[in-house]
């Protein structure tokens, strides 16, 4: 009964906070204009760091746009949104004028980190452990790939 109470309470507050990912409310700073990004980019560009701050803090909801996009129910949205976050820090790092928009560059980093995520992911998801249960004999006991090996060779 306590487990379930437990549960119930852990999926409310992940909806709770999933939606407030996912709400336009006053979760994240509004995203700046056309002049005031100009303004923050150009200040970057000069070495300021507060302007790099600005410029990161106000593209975050572009990484929670993007995240949509890519979540699976394999993986919280909140690591989606770090993993994006690393994206976009790396793409206001990276960004000069010669690259276009800063939004348009921040959207191919933040993509392209997700995926290199989920590439990752897939290899490791083929890996099979020698001692990981695979299924339960007459008796009720669990099975591993290694009792299955031992019991094949003579």
């Amino acid at each position: 009964m306590l487990f379930e109470l437990l549960s119930m309470l852990g999926m409310w507050l992940r909806n709770f906070f999933f939606s407030g990912y996912m709400s336009v409310g006053s979760v994240f700073p509004k995203p700046l204009s056309p002049a005031e990004e100009a303004k923050y980019v150009e200040k970057m560009l000069a070495g300021d760091k507060q302007a790099r701050d600005v410029l990161i803090e106000r593209n975050l909801r572009l990484v929670v746009h993007i995240v949509k996009k890519y979540q699976s129910g394999e993986c919280e949205i909140e690591d989606y949104i770090s993993i994006g976050s690393i994206g976009l820090i790396k793409a206001i790092n990276t960004f000069d004028d010669g690259k276009g928009k800063l939004v348009t560059y921040a959207c191919r980093c933040i993509e392209n980190e997700l995926l290199m995520h989920l590439r990752g992911k897939k290899k490791f998801s083929r890996e099979v452990s020698l001692f990981e249960p695979i299924g339960q004999d007459k008796e009720g006991n669990e099975i591993h790939l290694m009792d299955v090996i031992e019991q094949c060779q003579p």
